[in-house]
Order: structure tokens, then C-alpha cells, then sequence
């Protein structure tokens, strides 16, 4: 972490550039907009001197010359000696764009790029010369400027149309600094503003308590990770403090056994008495220093978690920033646009401060752009068109951004002509996506997903605004790449309303955990559409594919670890846990082992150097401290229309359901001999048998596959017989299975040695003469299937 000192000057001006900009186009534009205009012109002209003090301490003379000119205008305009109409509005948002195109170069650039646009700055400077003397001319017309009695606080039928960055005739692209003309004295005669003045509360300037500090990207990550961590290790402490509960449990049960002893003993002799007094007052004494540790602890573990908690998000907070950021220049966006298209329309945003991730954030500037340009386009009508429908002359957009079930939600709509279902339809079919008797039968929500297509308008004529199909795929594409959805509902008449719903922060995401061939395996929560349990009947086989309906919709099935390689089958009972992915067209059910719950993950990239992981988009760890993969949707969904493509996934029906079923046996054993002797005289049986060559195979045999019974030798190398008994049992997900051993050791020891492991039954050899082995497997087990 660094501060304010580590930054050159032109980093600081350009920051100051950036934030007092802000203020300078929202004041003007809120001007325009009909606000009291007092209230804005002061921090407007605040704005502009504070950029005037920034340039003088980089040194730039026009730039100081350029907001002198700016303040000029504004403290006119303050003192009613000015009026600033539209016209002069275009003049003054020209400057600021100007001073943000130069605040963007290079420093080691700015001469040239002063040179080098030397002849607009000079035409600049002396528009603004003439909208301070009250002499500015529209250049579309030549009628003069109002008169200076009063605001012109809305835009007059004859203001020029221009749009962003092309006003008062300068051109779009390359409006600078540095060569300025002589400014009559009459011009710059308006008295300077105070210094004094505090900037403006929304102009982003803080002061020694609350100053702004620039964190590295690589800094931050780490500090995530730590956070992150110190959050899982702080949920440790509350089993820790349960099992000292239990323990403090079981001291109340030997207390009670104690006196049921004291009770029993009333009338032996008094030595038991004695001994029976003592340990009943160490007993006691134990008891208080445990309870007394106990609370000791649970108060630690309670301030421990919540410090946690608080820095953990803290952390995240580094992370996130207000919604306002990303729509500041939307106002001035849908003012010039509108203009430019001969329209009336006003932006209405709510939820400024809603918080977000600032990569999320970073990645909305262009969809919004997008989608405010379509509203604009093909949405809002002409006064014309709105006051013949019974609307309002000028038409409004309304972005919304609010927080709701662990989500960022965003909605963009307008009170728009909507779209035209029919015409849509044609255009469905005109571009071969449907035949006309299947697109006569799509519902209007179902027409609407086709404008999510690639290249796909309503358009009649490409315009440079819109019309190329692009808009609302790109909206699409970005909330897939960071996990969300999309949705667009569109009423005829009523608007179009869009939808996003996107996670809050990239670092942290809400998870439904599913267990797949045995495993934990995370699913962001925005990409899973629903979770059902299928009933085995519903579903039906068609080609090839199996499929259940939900809501009138044939959604293909197919089993998650087939999907993933995991060699391990789920034992299903009569119903199947399945997880629906995918959106419109691309919607398919994935069978699960059964679902684990939700969880908040802290989300830790996989190593580079491990490239891109087939249908892995990250790690995490659960809060017991075990790793947990966290799955690609997007990657899942590709490699179910791969695999059913090929054909190599299996069905879900019955048979897969028998398969299941059938009771599968590990034969651990180091000699070929016995090891194809138990498997033969097994499977003559019915069961299904697989082997390992010795206790490490055996091992890692049941860790990935899924079995009823293990039997296995004692001798055998890399590990031995006991070892795997002592590792099963110790396992929590592998501790239920039966364990028989076969030796040829008969000594008691060796049996007693096998049973203290934990085998539940010890057998020699020899058994098999007498089928000992098939009673003792039918004993623990039951028959084949």
C-alpha cells in the first residue's frame, strides 16, 4: 500500500481532472434540466476552479487560461449577467471534454498533444470568450443568444442537436490545450471566486482523516486470501467448543454413575467410602475448571469469529464501490443523444450507493452504454409519436441498481413503444432460426430470448447508434463472464424492461455445494436456474436422451459424474437430486449425488500453471477447512452438448438404477492367487468385483469408487493389511463399510491385533473350503442386487 506521495504531479491532476469533472457536467446538466440554478452554479464554478489550481501547479498555462474562462462564464451567469442557455451549455460541456481528453495522455505527450491540437483550443477559447460576453451565435442557425435578463433552463426548439463530444462545430475527437487568444479585459473582468470555499460534497475530495489511498491489485489479492482464511480457521473454534460441552457432559454422566455407586455402597465398609469421598471431590474440582474453561472459551471463540467477520469484510469492502461511479455520465449521454435524434427523453438512476464489486463494475460501463443507446434508438418515441399514444412528450429511462438475496440487481427500462411481436416474428424467420409454423407457436417471452442472438435487430437500417445486433448480445456476454443472467421482458406499448442479475463481489460467491461420485463440488448460485428431485418414473427416453418436463418444457437429463470422470455411482433411492443449468435454449438437468447446502465461498484462482481446467472455474475451501472445487457452468454445459453429441453418456433409467444396486466387493490382496480365487468364488456369486494389488491400491480403490464390502489380506507391501483397516475406519465417508479380513496368520494375537483395527470379522484361509467367506459376505451385506 502506498500513498498520496508516491504519485507524480500529473497522476494528481489527472485524479483531480477526473472527480471535479464529475461535478462539472452533473451541475450544467442539472442547470439545463430546469434545477435551481443557483444551487448548481456554485458548485459547478467550484469544480472549474479547483482544475484551474491543479493546472497551475503542473504548469499548464492554457489550461489555466481555458477554466478561468470557464469560472468567468459560470460567476456571470451567478450574478444574472449571463444567460446559459443550451447553446452556452454546449460550449461549457465541449471544455470539460476537452480537459478529460488531455487529462487522459501520456505527461511525456502532453506538449506534442497540445501542439498538435492547437488550432481547436484556440477556437475553443474563443467560444467560451463569446458566451461570456453574451455574443456566442449558434453555429446551426446564427440567431443570437437570448437575452441576459434570465436562465434559459430548458432547451429551446432552436438549440443545436449535437452529440457527445461534437458541439458549436469543434470536432468529436481532439479538443486540447495550449495556444490561447488574448481575452479582452472586459471579458475577464467578472471578480474571482473565493478560494476559501469548500469543494462540493459529491466532488469526491477528502481531507486528511478520509484521504484516498491507491492499493495494489497484487497487495489486495493477498490480503483477500488471508481474510479469507482467518474467516474458515475462526469456524473452527465453534465444534472445539462443542466437543468441550460434551465433555463437561460426561462429567454430569460419571457424577450421576458416582452416586448411583454412593447409593449402592451405603452399607460397605468404610474404606470404599473414603475412596468413593475423593474421587467425587476431584471430580468436582475437574468439573468447576472445566466449566469455568468452557465459558472461558466460548466468550474467546465469540470475540475471535466476530473480528473475523469484521475483517473479512472490511476486505471485501477494499473491493467494492457505488453504483454512481459507473452512471455519471449517462445524463449527458441521453441529453446529447436525444438531441441528436430529434427526441425528448430524462434518465431517472436509483441506487447510487449500491455497493458492487469494482471489476463488475469496470465491466458494466459498456453494456449499459449499450442498453441506454437501444432504449434511446428503439425504444423512446418522437414527441410526436408519444403525445399521439397519450404519453408524455419526452420519454423516460430508468436505471435501477439495489441488492436483493445476496445479488446485485440491475434493471434498465423505459416507458417505450416495447417491441413489436409480430415483426419480431418475421425476423425470426426471415433469418432461418425457426420455420414459420414453429415461430407461429413461440410464446412472447420465448421471441424475446431471440434478440440475446449475436447479430440479431429489429433494426430496418444500421445507424451509427445501434442496428448491428450487438447491444444486447454484449450485455449477455459480460453477465455470463462473471456469473450472472440477463433477462429481458418486453410488453407491447409498455417498454422494455432489462434485467441483470450479477454477483456482488467476484472474491466471495454464494454457492449451492452437490456431492458428485462421493466429492463435494461447488455451483455459483446465479447460474443454477432451479433444483428439483426427480421422481425415477417421470422420466422418459427419447433417441437416445433422457428427458423430464418442468413447466411445459422437455428438459434433457444426464448424470454430473459421467460428466466430471468420477468412477464412483450415486446410490439414488427413488427420487434423483437434480441441479437445472443453462439458460433458454441451452437448459439441461445434471444428476447429483444429493445436495450439501448453500455456502459463501471465498473464491482462490487455480494455479497458472495449470492452464484451464476442463468445467473448473476456481477452488475454495469449506468451512471445515477441506478444499472444494468450484465448477465452470458455462464449461459444464459445453461438455453435456459434447458429450450427448457423441453418445457416450449413459442413461438414468432402470438399468442404470440395477447397475446401482448391485452390491460391489474390493478384494485386497498382494498374491494373484487368493486375489482371483476370492474374486471368482464372488462373482460365481452374483457380485460385482473388482480387486487391488496391495493396501495402497486398496486405498485409493476406495477413495474413488464406491463399494459394500472390502476384504483383505494382513502381509502385503507399501502398506499393509492393518494400515487400510485403521484408514477406513478412521474415515468418516468410508468408516460404514465392512471390512473382513483373510490370513493365513491363525494365532490369537493376530486375530485380536486384526479386531482392534477394526475388521469385522477375522478369518484364515482356509475358510474357503467350508464357504465361511460367502456366509460371513451374504451376513454383512445381503445378496447380490
Amino acid at each position: 500500500m502506498s500513498n498520496l506521495g508516491a504519485f507524480s504531479m500529473w497522476d494528481l491532476f489527472r485524479g483531480e481532472v477526473e472527480s471535479q469533472m464529475r461535478v462539472f457536467t452533473e451541475g450544467l446538466l442539472q442547470i439545463e434540466g430546469g434545477a435551481n440554478p443557483q444551487a448548481h452554479l456554485a458548485a459547478t464554478m467550484r469544480a472549474a476552479h479547483s482544475i484551474k489550481g491543479a493546472a497551475r501547479i503542473v504548469q499548464l498555462d492554457v489550461v489555466v487560461r481555458l477554466t478561468h474562462l470557464m469560472e468567468d462564464c459560470l460567476v456571470a451567469a451567478q450574478e444574472s449577467t449571463l444567460l446559459l442557455n443550451a447553446a452556452g451549455v454546449d460550449v461549457l460541456l465541449a471544455a470539460g471534454d476537452l480537459l478529460s481528453r488531455l487529462s487522459s495522455v501520456d505527461e511525456a505527450s502532453v506538449p506534442v498533444w497540445i501542439e498538435e491540437h492547437g488550432a481547436a483550443i484556440e477556437e475553443l477559447l474563443t467560444h467560451l470568450a463569446q458566451v461570456r460576453a453574451g455574443t456566442w451565435t449558434s453555429p446551426t442557425n446564427g440567431t443570437a443568444s437570448a437575452p441576459k435578463s434570465s436562465f434559459v433552463t430548458t432547451e429551446s426548439a432552436d438549440s443545436p442537436a449535437a452529440s457527445s463530444g461534437e458541439v458549436a462545430g469543434l470536432p468529436a475527437k481532439g479538443i486540447p490545450a495550449n495556444v490561447a487568444p488574448s481575452v479582452p479585459a472586459a471579458e475577464t473582468s467578472a471578480p474571482p471566486p473565493p478560494v476559501s470555499e469548500k469543494p462540493a460534497a459529491s466532488s469526491h475530495v477528502v481531507d486528511m482523516k478520509d484521504r484516498t489511498l491507491k492499493v495494489g491489485a497484487h497487495t489486495l489479492n493477498r490480503l483477500m486470501g488471508l481474510a479469507g482464511e482467518s474467516l474458515v480457521q475462526s469456524r473452527w473454534f465453534e465444534p472445539f467448543a462443542e466437543s468441550l460441552f460434551t465433555l463437561k457432559r460426561r462429567q454430569y454422566e460419571i457424577s450421576e454413575i458416582l452416586e448411583l455407586l454412593q447409593t449402592r455402597l451405603d452399607h460397605a465398609p468404610g474404606d470404599a467410602n473414603d475412596l468413593l469421598d475423593s474421587a467425587r471431590s476431584k471430580l468436582e474440582t475437574v468439573r468447576q475448571s472445566t466449566a469455568a474453561r468452557h465459558m472461558e472459551f466460548e466468550t474467546f471463540a465469540l470475540r475471535s469469529s466476530g473480528l473475523s467477520d469484521r475483517l473479512y469484510r472490511e476486505v471485501v469492502a477494499t473491493r467494492m464501490r457505488p453504483f454512481g461511479d459507473v452512471v455519471e455520465g449517462f445524463p449527458r449521454l441521453v441529453r446529447d443523444l436525444a438531441r441528436q435524434l430529434g427526441k425528448q427523453a430524462q434518465i431517472t438512476i436509483l441506487g447510487r450507493q449500491t455497493e458492487v464489486d469494482r471489476e463488475i463494475l469496470d465491466r458494466l460501463d459498456a453494456p449499459l452504454n449499450h442498453m441506454i443507446r437501444n432504449s434511446l434508438d428503439h425504444g423512446i418515441e418522437s414527441p410526436e409519436e408519444r403525445l399521439a399514444a397519450g404519453k408524455s412528450s419526452s420519454g423516460t429511462i430508468r436505471v435501477e441498481a439495489r441488492h436483493r438475496a445476496g445479488l446485485f440487481v440491475l434493471t434498465v427500462s423505459d416507458d417505450g413503444r416495447g417491441v413489436n411481436v409480430e415483426r419480431l416474428r418475421m425476423k425470426v424467420v426471415d433469418r432461418g432460426h425457426a420455420t414459420p409454423e414453429m415461430a407461429a407457436n413461440f410464446s412472447d417471452a420465448e421471441l424475446t430470448e431471440f434478440l440475446f442472438l449475436p447479430g440479431f435487430s429489429t433494426a430496418s437500417k444500421v445507424t451509427d447508434i445501434s442496428g448491428r445486433g450487438v447491444g444486447l448480445d454484449a450485455v449477455n456476454e459480460m453477465a455470463k463472464s462473471v456469473g450472472g443472467v440477463a433477462r429481458l421482458t418486453a410488453p407491447p406499448g409498455q417498454g422494455i424492461t432489462l434485467t441483470l442479475e450479477l454477483p456482488l463481489t467476484l472474491s466471495v460467491v454464494r454457492t449451492l455445494v452437490a456431492e458428485i461420485g462421493g466429492e463435494p463440488f461447488a455451483f455459483p448460485l446465479t447460474r443454477i436456474a432451479k433444483t428439483v428431485s426427480l421422481p425415477f418414473p417421470e422420466l422418459v427416453s427419447l433417441e437416445g436422451q433422457q428427458y423430464f418436463t418442468l413447466d411445459g418444457e422437455r428438459i434433457g437429463v444426464v448424470p454430473a459424474h459421467e460428466l466430471l470422470g468420477m468412477p464412483r455411482k450415486p446410490e439414488w433411492g427413488e427420487e434423483i437430486p437434480v441441479l437445472l443449468l443453462g439458460e433458454r435454449a441451452e437448459r439441461y438437468g445434471l444428476a447429483v449425488d444429493r445436495f450439501l447446502g448453500e455456502h459463501d465461498m471465498v473464491v482462490r484462482p487455480l494455479d497458472r500453471r495449470l492452464g484451464k481446467v476442463q468445467d473448473v472455474s476456481a477452488s475454495a475451501l469449506m468451512e471445515d477447512g477441506s478444499p472444494v472445487l468450484i465448477l465452470d457452468v458455462e464449461d459444464l454445459i459445453r461438455s453435456v452438448q459434447t458429450e450427448l453429441q457423441g453418445g457416450r453418456l449413459r442413461g438414468l433409467g432402470q438399468a442404470a438404477v440395477t447397475a446401482v444396486k448391485r452390491r460391489r466387493i474390493l478384494v485386497v490382496d498382494d498374491s494373484i492367487t487368493v486375489r482371483e480365487l476370492e474374486r471368482s468364488l464372488l462373482k460365481s456369486r452374483g457380485y460385482e468385483v473388482e480387486v487391488a494389488v496391495d493396501g495402497m491400491d486398496g486405498w485409493n480403490a476406495l477413495r474413488s469408487g464406491s463399494y459394500d464390502l472390502m476384504v483383505t489380506d494382513v502381509d502385503m507391501p507399501r502398506m499393509t493389511g492393518i494400515e487400510l483397516v485403521s484408514r477406513v475406519k478412521a474415515d468418516p465417508h468410508l468408516r460404514a463399510i465392512p471390512v473382513i479380513i483373510v490370513s493365513y496368520k491363525d494365532r490369537e494375537e493376530d486375530r485380536l491385533r486384526g479386531l482392534e483395527a477394526g475388521a469385522d470379522r477375522y478369518m484364515t484361509k482356509s475358510s474357503f473350503h467350508d464357504q465361511t467367506l460367502l456366509s460371513a459376505v451374504h451376513e454383512f451385506i445381503g445378496p447380490p442386487g
